[in-house]
């Protein structure tokens, strides 16, 4: 498939349960599907709310569980993969984690945010330590959880891999605009990749979202990008533009490793 229709769910950022938020999932995934989206992408914890601080522990699961069983369930239904950011336990510790599910409603990308941000996430979670590819309707994904973006040796080791689209997950705070403004799409450009960036909106417990979801070619140009309200957001992207954009600016060929 060498166009695939992304939408993002930006949700707002209710104090409510993963039942609740689950059913919110499925009218989003509804919306969606109507919209002929082929994928559809939650922010940062979207199951177990960001901030639930003293209720991570208690909202965890594994990584196949009433969670991954529910979104399967949605996906099958409404004929659409879906992104979904969960609380993992496992063995004893606590992940901020993200899953990939398939149309069919079956698993086929999972991620353990790798880099943990100053704050109360690291008192809560264990950092995840690997980043993997998969392939999806032709395309070559990785996922990758809000702060890893931030950082350009995740970005470039995972177009190095050969992701063509990034998929990440955010719970990124109001007075944070650089970051989605600039640093996001800057990521997209020297990697010749295509960054889905999925926020949340509203407030949670005082604390402010910036919203801002969007979709960045790999060109770096905003494909399209949300407000600061809660809203499903769509678009096509086609895999031609990664390869001319790799064609104009070869930065993957031209690097060069330097000795220490």
């Amino acid at each position: 498939m060498t166009q695939l229709t992304l939408s993002i769910f930006q949700s707002s950022a209710r104090d409510e349960t993963p039942v609740s938020r689950l059913n919110w999932l499925d009218m989003a995934a509804n919306r969606a599907a109507s919209e002929g989206s082929d994928l559809l992408i939650c922010p940062e914890l979207s199951l177990t709310g960001y901030r639930a601080i003293a209720r991570h522990p208690d909202r965890a699961e594994a990584v196949l569980g009433e969670y991954s069983d529910r979104v399967g369930e949605i996906a099958a239904l409404h004929d659409i993969a879906i992104v979904y950011g969960y609380a993992e336990a496992s063995a004893g510790a606590l992940y901020n984690s993200a899953a990939f599910i398939t149309s069919d409603g079956k698993m086929l990308g999972h991620h353990r945010k790798n880099h943990i941000p100053p704050g109360f996430e690291t008192d809560i979670f264990t950092a995840g330590d690997q980043l993997r590819l998969f392939e999806y309707a032709g395309w070559k994904v990785a996922l990758l959880i809000c702060y890893d973006i931030e950082f350009p040796e995740a970005a470039r080791q995972a177009a190095l891999l050969g992701a063509e689209i990034l998929v990440v997950p955010t719970a990124l705070g109001a007075q944070w605009t650089f970051v989605a403004d600039k640093m996001v799409p800057t990521r997209a450009w020297e990697n010749g990749v295509y960054v889905a960036y999925a926020n949340w909106a509203g407030q949670e417990d005082g604390h402010p979202y910036l919203g801002g979801s969007r979709i960045i070619g790999p060109d770096g140009a905003e494909v399209a990008v949300a407000g600061t309200t809660e809203r499903v957001l769509t678009a096509t992207i086609n895999k031609a533009e990664v390869y001319a954009a790799r064609t104009r600016l070869p930065y993957l060929l031209d690097r060069r490793q330097y000795d220490r």
